[in-house]
């Protein structure tokens, strides 16, 4: 099971307006947060489980996505291990 994200400080916007259907959000998110609905739209499910990697905004042709990466949990998780630190809690 992904951690959970702090509650709503998530950085992720998503614009449906925007959204061509390409699948590729989909495709890279490694926690999974975007789907495809019925119409062929990417739909955004928890997004308090999203690490802020930023695949998804590097990936997104049309720029329905917006993101600040390595400023969220999975950046602390890996600045703490890299100094030998203890990890914080991201639940």
């Amino acid at each position: 099971m992904p951690l959970r994200y702090l509650k709503n400080v998530v950085t992720l916007e998503y614009d449906p307006s925007l959204c061509r259907g390409c699948e590729k959000c989909v495709d890279v998110c490694p926690h999974a947060i975007f789907a495809m609905d019925g119409a062929g739209k990417a739909v955004l499910g928890d997004r308090d489980l999203c690490i802020e990697c930023g695949a998804c905004l590097r990936n997104c042709p049309f720029d329905a996505i917006k993101v600040r990466p390595g400023v969220g949990c999975a950046y602390a998780l890996m600045i703490s291990a890299l100094r030998g630190k203890p990890a914080p809690s991201c639940e």
